[in-house]
């Protein structure tokens, strides 16, 4: 886990000399000489749209937020209100800055077209409520979100038929609401994490360039799903249980990002394979998978779909799933061997 910076606090209780988001994200922007500011007002606003949901979350059972809309989304899944409203609430951030040209949502059958001009740069593919059945208990939930800068033609708008992979991402991040509301973020140079200070409305720096270890102690997947799984799948959890040389705890919440936080600082494996209700994997690639891997590969780490990188996999949809694997190297490359030894 990354060592926290030393801080000097003031009489009000909050960190003096501890460096906000916006701060970071500025200084970060003048090692580029020709950035001229867009991906910075981008992040700022996903930052500015944290602080809103964040709020909401915190009054949802007082403010009649809690539960379901009694729909389903294109996922097929029951839609809670607050996916309603976190999706409602990325949308409504970036409706007039005219630098991101569409959103992709799990929320939203269709991309939603923001801006068209020469100016909108970028697609943001985002899951807007991650782990959304624990928010009715009080669980971890999260967003997710993935900036992408699509080939495009000069003067023109970005459009989401021209993204190829995840590695059109420029930047990637997720902001995880529990005990704490935690926003981690890369634009492909290191991986650093900010905690909201309430108090006075900021985002401070709390794990500066994040680093997964090389191996780790934990593994982390639904083995309520072990009978679904193939026999390389399953062999792979079996030889993690029974490994003397190296303990394994077992570490699931049904919280994508809360679970692969915790590996990502840790170390270990989070494992979401394909079965045979999903033979091609059930975590959505552009708003789930490929902005993970960006994240882990920054810190360090690996992403896998087992038989392919996560962020080389050529997008073909954009609600496409994929079997996903993440986390320390050393585990996610032991996953692979099991994967291509028993194919």
């Amino acid at each position: 886990m990354a060592t926290p910076v030393r801080t000097t606090e003031n009489p009000r209780g909050t960190d003096s000399n501890r460096m906000t988001l916006a701060r970071h994200i500025l200084e970060s922007q003048r090692e580029h000489p020709r950035a001229r500011g867009e991906l910075s007002v981008v992040l700022l606003q996903l930052a500015f749209a944290a602080k809103v949901f964040s709020h909401a979350l915190g009054r949802a059972a007082l403010a009649g937020q809690l539960g379901s809309t009694g729909e389903r989304n294109v996922q097929g899944e029951a839609t809670k209100k607050l996916d309603v409203f976190g999706n409602d609430t990325i949308v409504d951030a970036f409706a007039r800055n005219e630098l991101v040209a569409a959103i992709v949502s799990e929320e939203m059958t269709e991309p939603r077209q923001i801006a068209c001009g020469t100016r909108a740069s970028y697609v943001l593919c985002v899951d807007p409520l991650d782990g959304s059945s624990n928010s009715d208990v009080n669980g971890v939930v999260a967003t997710i979100f993935g900036v992408y800068r699509p080939p495009r033609d000069v003067g023109a708008a970005a459009t989401v038929e021209r993204l190829q992979s995840g590695r059109d991402q420029v930047a990637a991040g997720y902001i995880m609401y529990g005990p704490s509301t935690v926003f981690v973020y890369t634009t492909g140079s290191g991986v650093h994490g900010f905690t909201l200070d309430r108090d006075i409305g900021e985002f401070l720096l709390s794990h500066p360039d994040i680093r997964c270890p090389q191996q780790g102690p934990y593994y982390s997947a639904n083995l309520a799903n072990v009978p679904e799984w193939d026999e390389s799948t399953r062999e792979f959890i079996r030889h993690l249980a029974a490994r003397s040389d190296r303990a394994y705890s077992l570490r699931y919440s049904g919280a994508l990002v809360a679970d692969v936080h915790r590996i990502l600082l840790d170390g270990g494996i989070y494992l979401y394979p394909a079965d045979r209700r999903h033979p091609g994997g059930k975590l959505r690639l552009a708003y789930e998978c490929a902005p993970l891997a960006f994240v882990v590969e920054q810190a360090g780490g690996s992403a896998s779909a087992g038989m392919s990188s996560v962020l080389d996999t050529p997008f073909e949809s954009i609600h496409q799933r994929l079997p996903f694997a993440a986390g320390s190297r050393d585990e996610v490359a032991m996953f692979d061997r099991f994967i291509r030894d028993r194919c």
